[in-house]
C-alpha cells in the first residue's frame, strides 16, 4: 500500500511555476500567432518544473511522446528528487483568445499523488457539470439539454428561464443551443477554453449555472481536477471519432471507451488546482506591469481541505 503523501509543499513551487508561465505567454498577447503564443507558454512551463525538486509525470499535456516535442503525456519532469507525482497542464488555455487579444487565457496546472488523475487521451470529451449544493443525480449526461435544465432549476427553486448554460461557441453544438433556448435558458456561449467556465458554475455567487458540451478530454480532467477542490457535479464521456483516436485511448489503459465517468472516476486522490490569468477573465485578472515589474492574479485550491485561495503577487524585473 503507498504510503500517503502530503502536496502542500509542492503547491507554491508550482504556483511560481503558474505566474512565471503566464508572464512569458502575455508577451504573445495580440500578435495573432497561436503556435508562437503556444510555444512561448510550454518553454516556460517547462523549464520552470524541471526545476523543482520532485518526480513530476505529465499525465494530461500537449500531446503523445510522438506528436509533441515538450510536456507529452509520459514525460518525467523535476529533478528527480522528492515525492511522486502526476501532473495534469495546459500551459496556455486558450491560445486562439491569446493570439487575438481576448479574455480568458489562462495557465492551469493540478498536481495529485501518482495515479490519481485520469489518464485521458488527446480527444474530443462529452461534459455536463454543475456546481455544489445540489442532489446527487440533478444532472444526466444522458438526458437532453433541455431536461438537465428542467432538472438543476427545480433542484435551486427557479424556473428554467432563470439558468444560465454556458457551451462552446461551435457548430457541433448547435442543436444543444436549440434544446437550451427552447425551454427558455440562457445560453452563454464562450470562444474558446471550457476549463474556466466549468470552474465558474462552482465559485460563489456564479453567473453560470451549468456547463455542457463536446470539448477536449485533457480539459476535461484539468476542469474535474478544480471541482474535486470546489465541489460540483460532473459527468463525461469521450469522443472516440476513429481507429486512431480509439488506439490513442487503448495505449493510456483505457478500456471502456463508452464509459461515463463521473468526477470521481475522473479524480480519485487528492488534488490541487492552480489556475494564473494571461489575459483578463471570468475567474482572473491577467498579466499586467511594465518594464520594472510584473502582476500576477491566481486561484490556488486544495480538495483536502477545500480552501481556495486568490493570489496576488508582484516582483521586480532584474
Amino acid at each position: 500500500m503507498n504510503t500517503p503523501i502530503s502536496l502542500s509543499p509542492l503547491v507554491d513551487a508550482l504556483l511560481r511555476v503558474s505566474e512565471h508561465t503566464a508572464a512569458a505567454a502575455n508577451k504573445a498577447v495580440g500578435y495573432g500567432d497561436e503556435t508562437l503564443a503556444d510555444k512561448v507558454a510550454v518553454d516556460a512551463m517547462r523549464s520552470a518544473l524541471n526545476k523543482i525538486d520532485m518526480k513530476g509525470r505529465i499525465v494530461i499535456g500537449e500531446g503523445e511522446r510522438d506528436e509533441a516535442p515538450m510536456l507529452h503525456v509520459g514525460e518525467e519532469v523535476g529533478t528527480g528528487n522528492g515525492v511522486e507525482v502526476d501532473i495534469a497542464v495546459d500551459p496556455l488555455e486558450g491560445t486562439s483568445v491569446t493570439a487575438k487579444g481576448m479574455a480568458n487565457a489562462l495557465v492551469v496546472l493540478a498536481v495529485s499523488p501518482r495515479g490519481g488523475l485520469l489518464h485521458a487521451p488527446d480527444t474530443y470529451m462529452n461534459k455536463i457539470a454543475i456546481g455544489p449544493g445540489y442532489p446527487t443525480g440533478t444532472i444526466n449526461l444522458d438526458e437532453t439539454p433541455a431536461n438537465n435544465v428542467r432538472s438543476l432549476a427545480e433542484a435551486k427553486g427557479v424556473s428554467p428561464t432563470e439558468i444560465c448554460v454556458s457551451v462552446l461557441d461551435r457548430p457541433r453544438h448547435q442543436e444543444i443551443i436549440n434544446s437550451l433556448r427552447e425551454v427558455g435558458a440562457r445560453v452563454m456561449l464562450i470562444p474558446d477554453g471550457d476549463v474556466a467556465t466549468v470552474i465558474a458554475v462552482a465559485l460563489e455567487d456564479a453567473a453560470v449555472d451549468m456547463y455542457m458540451g463536446i470539448g477536449g478530454a485533457p480539459e476535461g480532467v484539468l476542469g474535474a481536477a478544480a471541482l474535486k477542490c470546489l465541489g460540483g457535479e460532473m459527468y463525461t464521456r469521450l469522443v472516440i471519432r476513429n481507429s486512431e483516436e480509439e488506439q490513442r485511448a487503448l495505449r493510456l489503459g483505457i478500456q471502456e471507451l463508452n464509459r461515463c465517468y463521473s468526477l470521481d472516476d475522473l479524480v480519485t486522490d487528492e488534488v490541487s488546482f492552480i489556475a494564473t490569468g494571461v489575459t483578463d477573465g471570468m475567474l482572473v485578472e491577467g498579466v499586467s506591469g511594465d518594464d520594472h515589474f510584473v502582476s500576477t492574479h491566481s486561484l490556488v485550491m486544495s480538495s483536502a481541505n477545500k480552501l481556495v485561495r486568490t493570489v496576488h503577487s508582484q516582483w521586480q524585473l532584474s
